[in-house]
Order: structure tokens, then C-alpha cells, then sequence
């Protein structure tokens, strides 16, 4: 496997008063695509400077493959950096700019012609050599400095928020090809991103930060279904949270510590929910229900599960996006809870349920997550 392992360990950074890293630690595997993700000024960017060395922390240790690299320059580190205006030479070719920093090392004129035109292969740019950078679009750019970049062959690549300048379908198709480029060359990718659907649709793996914090560490699976705290359960996909109070817990699997708690949530009523993490009567808890986990029906369901949730409101709001519906519907007059109804199958008539309908929605207690404890 290329690439290197990158271990974070205790880093803080100040601005002066404003703290933009608060005692960081994170572990990332060569050759992983890991992504560091959350809302603008969360640290995400601070972090990925102080891995580049353009940034020094207040305190904390940064190892590349076991090897303190805080006291190294970036050129020494072998990291690049690609960022998210490009940072493109005007007055040089598509070939100048990717071959610069081998110029810049006096490497053989064959060599150069060799490596930049196999990189240029790699981004899909080899009939755009000789053009210069105002010649080419958004997503070309993209690719140029991607490839400025890789030359080098560092063994972290770092990214920072590279696709943001793009239209949104630019940007889907340009993510695609960064997560096939790293499948072929198989070194370890950083990626700062704002957006959670881009984080969810390539990390390996992903930390979710706010306010300096690194909230959450997982797969995009872990992340999206296990949401460790409220924030992230809020930033990670749509969600219904609420907070409740715990009736009871019954041990539902002792061999692997599964129960079943009863809530209430004050705004809805009692619910059932499957988890793994044992709550006691009484505490305070916060409870989520993703709105595609939701049946929607004008019917009452049949089943006679007693681990299915059921209310009946009313249809606040439809809005129809083709392939898919979301309602907002009123429960008890106090609570909104989304819902969103997928369209597998073709229909005349479009969505059968509408404003101001008398609908059922039922959720599996297993389909329901306790994100936090309060008390």
C-alpha cells in the first residue's frame, strides 16, 4: 500500500483569542480516503494548513509514518496540496504548469516530457497540453492542478475544498474521478469539504468537526445511521430529533447487550426504540428518526408488531422532486416530522397522498437511534 500513515495528536491552535483547534487527535491509514468534514470555520481548513506546514500548532504532535514532521517545511514533508482556487501560473501551458516543480529539480528533459504526459493521461488532459489556463473550464482547471500535484508523487495528497468552485453537476462528475484517481494511484487522500454528501459518497472513512472539535470518527455508514451527538445527527442528511424522557428498558439480547427502551417524547407521545447502549428510566435523552426510514399511508398499517411506531396527522406540506416526495406531516398539532417517499415505480397520477391529507406514518424500533444521553 503507498501513501502514509498520518497521526494527529493533541494539536490546538489559537488565533489569538479565538480557538480554532481544540486538542485534535485522529488517526488516518495509508492509502485511506479521509475526509474531514463540517461547517464553515469548524477547524477543518487550520488542519489540514498544519499538515501541509503551512500552519504551526500551539501544541500537539503531527507523524507521517511514525515521524515528527511539525519541525519540517512543506517541500520536506511530502505532502501537496491541492487547493481550492486552483492556484494555476497565468502565463504558463497546461504541460508548463504540471512540469514546474520537476523544472524547478533541473530533471531531464525526457523525464519531464515523460512524467507530465503520463499525469496528463491520468487527469484526462492529454489533448490540452499546450493550452493555457484561461482556455480551459472550471473542472479542467481542476484536473491541472490535480496533476501539478500528484507529479511528485507524495505519499499524502491534501484537498482543500477542490470542487466548491464547480456547478453542482460538474462537481458530482469531478468527485467521481478524484475517487477513481486515487484507486489508481493509492496514496493517502486528506479532503477538506464542506458538503456531507460528497464526504458520505467517497470517504473511506471521515471525521465531522464544529467549533475546533472533532465530533465524530467513522465510516459513512457509522456516521449517517450511529450520529454521536445532536449536531452531527442535524448536519449528517436530514433527520427528526427530538428530545424524550426514558419510561423503561428491557433487555431484549443479553449474550449482545440489545434492549429496548420505551420513550416519551413530549411533543408526540411514546415510542419504542431498539439500541445498544443501555439508558435507565428517567434520563433525558435525544431521539432520531431519518425521514427515509418513515412509512407514509393513508391506511392505518395491519401489522401487529408491538416494535412499530404509529401516529396519525395530517399532511402540512408535499413538495414533489421527482424521484422522490417529502411530506411535512402535523402530529398532535405540536410536532413536524419529515418524511420522504421514494418513486421506484411509475405513476399517472403522481404522488397519491396531498396537502392536507389524514395519513399514518410508522417507523421499525430498530430504524430509531438514541443519539445522546442528557442526564
Amino acid at each position: 500500500m503507498k501513501g502514509s500513515d498520518v497521526v494527529v495528536t493533541g494539536v490546538s491552535k489559537y488565533f489569538d483569542s479565538f480557538r480554532a483547534l481544540n486538542n485534535v487527535s485522529l488517526e488516518i491509514k495509508k492509502g485511506e480516503f479521509f475526509s474531514l468534514l463540517g461547517p464553515s470555520g469548524c477547524g477543518k481548513t487550520t488542519l489540514l494548513r498544519i499538515l501541509a506546514g503551512f500552519e504551526q500548532p500551539d501544541s500537539g504532535a503531527v507523524n507521517f509514518d511514525g515521524k515528527d514532521v511539525l519541525p519540517l517545511p512543506p517541500d520536506r514533508r511530502h505532502a501537496n496540496t491541492v487547493f481550492q482556487n486552483y492556484a494555476l501560473f497565468p502565463h504558463l501551458s497546461v504541460f508548463e504548469n504540471v512540469a514546474f516543480s520537476m523544472r524547478l529539480k533541473k530533471a531531464p528533459k525526457s523525464e519531464v516530457e515523460s512524467k507530465v504526459n503520463e499525469y496528463l493521461r491520468l487527469v484526462q488532459l492529454e489533448g490540452h497540453a499546450h493550452k493555457k489556463p484561461n482556455q480551459l473550464s472550471g473542472g479542467q482547471k481542476q484536473r491541472v492542478a490535480i496533476a501539478r500535484a500528484l507529479i511528485n508523487e507524495p505519499s499524502v495528497l491534501l484537498l482543500d475544498e477542490p470542487l466548491s468552485a464547480l456547478d453542482a453537476k460538474l462537481r458530482h462528475h469531478m468527485l467521481i474521478e478524484l475517487d477513481q484517481i486515487h484507486d489508481k494511484i493509492g496514496i493517502t487522500f486528506i479532503y477538506v469539504t464542506h458538503d456531507q454528501q460528497e464526504a458520505l459518497s467517497v470517504s473511506d472513512r471521515l471525521a465531522v468537526m464544529n467549533q475546533g472539535d472533532v465530533l465524530q470518527i467513522g465510516t459513512p455508514h457509522e456516521i449517517y445511521e450511529s450520529p454521536a451527538t445532536d449536531f452531527v445527527a442535524r448536519f449528517i442528511g436530514e433527520t427528526n430529533l427530538f428530545d424524550a424522557k426514558v419510561i423503561s428498558v428491557e433487555n431484549l439480547n443479553r449474550e449482545h447487550e440489545e434492549y429496548m427502551a420505551e420513550l416519551d417524547i413530549p411533543e408526540l407521545g411514546r415510542i419504542k426504540v431498539t439500541t445498544v447502549d443501555k439508558v435507565k428510566p428517567d434520563q433525558t435523552v435525544s431521539f432520531t428518526i431519518r425521514p427515509e426510514k418513515i412509512v407514509i399511508a393513508k391506511d392505518r398499517p395491519t401489522t401487529s408488531r408491538a416494535d412499530i411506531n404509529t401516529f396519525q396527522g395530517m399532511v402540512d406540506e408535499p413538495i414533489y422532486s421527482g424521484f422522490q416526495t417529502k411530506f411535512y406531516v402535523k402530529i398532535m398539532e405540536k410536532a413536524i416530522i419529515r418524511v420522504i417517499k421514494q418513486h421506484a415505480n411509475y405513476s399517472d397520477e403522481g404522488p397519491d397522498i396531498r396537502w392536507k391529507d389524514s395519513v399514518f406514518i410508522s417507523w421499525s424500533a430498530n430504524d430509531g437511534y438514541i443519539v445522546e444521553v442528557k442526564n
